[in-house]
């Protein structure tokens, strides 16, 4: 070999693989602080082993509670594990990852899409929480429950490109939605939910996000 392919060998060893997904992605939870994020975080949410947790197993949860983050997004690529934990033979059981959503001034509440979480069929469905109040596109559960791993950690991908949003669990498809209102604003906050209902507790870790370039048009 000659030196001068040596010497671009060894430039290229330097310079390590191509750039991935994930080396474009934005780290959301330092696994320490809620910096970044805004809510209840005396009385509902908390930061354990490096962990944002939500709920508790102890008592029933009065109403519906979010974790918001403080920046808004409109199109990206959010990944994160979760893990909902509670009795959803006994009582309701349920959270979700808010996007493109607000806060409802003087409430609880979020408003906007929300990837949906928990028994019998919410699991990756998209729900419009607090505006239109209804499921936007259902899952399958049928293909679903053969990846879902209830009670323990799942990865959870919410693609938002344009009007066209994605949801999928441990890598399958749950739902493809295109939005046709065009009144519906396609950019906000993000927001972790814990339902109304329980006892039950909600656990995610690992959140990155990737934005992605604006929509052409």
């Amino acid at each position: 070999m000659s030196p001068s392919r040596i010497s671009l060998c060894a430039l290229l060893c330097l310079a390590g693989p191509p750039a991935t997904a994930a080396d474009r992605s934005t780290v959301l939870f330092d696994g320490k602080t809620f910096a970044g994020w805004e809510g209840d975080t005396r009385h509902t949410w908390r930061i354990e082993d490096g962990c944002i947790v939500g709920g508790s197993l102890n008592a029933k949860i009065p109403r519906n509670q979010f974790l918001a983050s403080k920046q808004s997004y409109a199109n990206f690529v959010l990944r994160l594990k979760f893990k909902l934990l509670g009795e959803s033979k006994k009582t309701f059981v349920n959270s979700g990852v808010q996007f493109r959503s607000q806060r409802v001034p003087n409430d609880t509440e979020m408003a906007g899409y929300q990837a949906d979480l928990g028994d019998p069929s919410w699991w990756g469905c998209i729900y419009d929480e607090s505006r239109r109040n209804k499921v936007l596109a259902q899952t399958d559960m049928t293909k679903l429950t053969k990846v879902l791993r209830r009670g323990d950690w799942n990865d959870y991908e919410i693609r938002a490109e344009g009007r066209r949003m994605r949801t999928y669990l441990n890598g399958v498809l749950c739902v493809d939605y295109t939005e046709k209102d065009d009144k519906i604003p396609q950019q906000g906050r993000l927001g972790l939910q814990i339902h109304a209902g329980g006892p039950a507790e909600v656990w995610f870790k690992d959140i990155r996000l990737e934005e992605l370039p604006a929509e052409r048009r």
